[in-house]
């Protein structure tokens, strides 16, 4: 039988709850920690920043330290010393109950599956907060402190997100809701309100090599997987498991020739996204398509770049985007092909036509770039 597939887990790394360390957070730990030891702990809590830095993982190193139970210790005058990191022994029984998934008193609200298709479904309906309000009812008996993470609150709808509004509004006793949003403009106002905020911070290129290291992902190549992630571990990791450097290397390769663009390679990188076993090369090419005009926006306003996603990406950028007047065609033709390709994808427009039409829109902004 096939499991069923997990949102809140990176392909090809360990899922939050068994990532050991976690990495370039710093900030967000010591907010938490410094809330802790001042006795000032909020019943909700809203995890931000961008995907794949550690929000996740972060949520579960504090629901574990919520609820493990740890040997008291004395300080000076009986009262307890300051806490200084979430770490938690892994053979804690409450931190193995954890790893295993079968917590009593943790409650995680996520995208649930279609009982039909099997695949996930788009948002967090209101049934999986339903679950959560039998949750704080059946676990409430035994007087612990009890912890749901919602992952990712920007993905419930409206009537999932009102009820977890009210729980904000009416919390239990002793509980804390832990909601991570990758936009958290997307969500309720009032439910931004009634939570505190930890920002987590694009991870830098060490930090994100140990954190790669870490998943089992060793690589030479941590300058410009730090570049093309924006320092976000989850895409880095996608690019190393699908051969995203070599792509955008290969995209870079095929902008070199502009304005003119090779036509012959322009062509042979379209078809090469066509038929659904390229759907994973064609979600990555828009990807990296999005990448490459962010990129070169910001070059035209910023000069050329100090990293670079590969060999001779950074003159190329300076080049075709050498002015203030150049950065704002360049964003104007990422939003266009930004919602171009999401409607494509929603149409299942033709793929090696949607990128042909992507490249060649980039070839006449190239043009009026580079000649003006």
């Amino acid at each position: 039988m096939t499991e069923a597939p997990e949102p809140d887990r990176i392909a090809g790394a360990p899922h939050p709850r068994d990532t050991p360390q976690l990495y370039g957070q710093d900030a967000a730990v010591a907010d938490f920690l410094d809330a802790w030891n001042a006795g000032r702990m909020h019943s909700g809590w809203l995890i931000t920043g961008p995907r794949g830095v550690g929000k996740a993982t972060l949520a579960w190193k504090i629901a574990t330290f919520l609820l493990a139970d740890r040997p008291a210790e004395g300080g000076l005058f009986g009262d307890p010393p300051p806490v200084t990191s979430l770490t938690i022994d892994p053979e804690n029984p409450d931190a193995r109950l954890i790893q295993s998934g079968a917590h009593p008193r943790l409650y995680v609200v996520r995208r649930p599956t279609d009982d039909k298709t099997g695949a996930l479904k788009s948002e967090i309906t209101v049934d999986a907060v339903r679950g959560m309000r039998d949750f704080f009812h059946m676990s409430a008996t035994d007087g612990g402190r009890r912890v749901v993470i919602v992952d990712a609150a920007d993905e419930l709808n409206r009537s999932a997100a009102n009820a977890i509004l009210k729980e904000l509004e009416e919390p239990p006793a002793r509980t804390a809701l832990l909601l991570i949003a990758h936009q958290p403009s997307r969500l309720l106002p009032t439910i931004r309100s009634r939570c505190r905020v930890l920002r987590c911070a694009p991870l830098s290129a060490a930090d994100l090599g140990a954190a790669l290291t870490q998943a089992g992902l060793e690589t030479e190549a941590t300058e410009a997987l730090a570049t093309l992630s924006a320092g976000s571990a989850g895409d880095a990791v996608r690019l190393l498991t699908q051969d995203g450097l070599q792509l955008y290397a290969q995209l870079i390769g095929l902008m070199m020739t502009l304005p003119h663009l090779d036509r012959n390679a322009t062509i042979k990188l379209a078809e090469s996204c066509a038929g659904r076993t390229n759907d994973t090369r064609f979600a990555l090419v828009l990807d990296l398509i999005d990448r490459f005009l962010a990129r070169t926006a910001r070059a035209g306003l910023m000069g050329e770049p100090a990293s670079q996603g590969t060999a001779g990406e950074a003159r190329l950028l300076a080049r075709i985007s050498p002015h203030d007047r150049a950065a704002r065609a360049w964003a104007d033709l990422q939003q266009r092909a930004s919602a171009r390709a999401r409607h494509g994808r929603a149409v299942n427009l033709d793929p090696a036509a949607l990128i042909l039409d992507m490249v060649l829109s980039i070839e006449q902004t190239a043009l009026a770039t580079t000649q003006g």
